[in-house]
C-alpha cells in the first residue's frame, strides 16, 4: 500500500475552488489541519472565508471527492471549523501579491 503525502494531499485539494471568488481552496488559506493515518485515511480541517458562505457544503462534498481520489486512499473525513476564523491573511503570498496589485 503506498503512503499518502501531505503534498499529494494539497494537490488534489487545489483543483476546489471556491465558486464565488474562483480561487482554490489551498491558496485561500482554507486549510487548516491535514492528517493522514498509517491505514492511509485522510482527515482535513477546512475553513470558509465566512460562517454564512451558501457554498460551504459543496466545497466540502468536492474536498473529500478530490481526497478519494488519491490513489490509496481509503476513509475521508473533512471537518468544517470557524476557530480561528478566516481571514485574508490565511491567503498564499501568491494571493497576497496579487491582492495588493489590485488583481483580485
Amino acid at each position: 500500500m503506498a503512503d499518502i503525502t501531505r503534498e499529494q494531499v494539497l494537490k488534489v485539494l487545489e483543483k476546489v475552488n471556491d465558486p464565488e471568488l474562483r480561487l482554490n481552496i489551498v491558496d485561500l488559506g482554507l486549510i487548516y489541519e491535514i492528517e493522514i493515518t498509517e491505514d492511509n485515511n485522510v482527515g482535513v480541517d477546512m475553513t470558509l472565508t465566512t460562517q454564512a458562505c451558501p457554498v460551504g457544503p459543496l466545497m466540502q462534498m468536492q474536498a473529500e471527492a478530490a481526497l478519494k481520489s488519491i490513489p490509496g486512499v481509503n476513509q475521508v473525513d473533512v471537518r468544517l471549523t470557524f476557530d480561528p476564523p478566516w481571514t485574508p491573511d490565511k491567503m498564499s503570498e501568491r494571493l497576497k501579491k496579487a491582492r495588493q496589485m489590485g488583481l483580485l
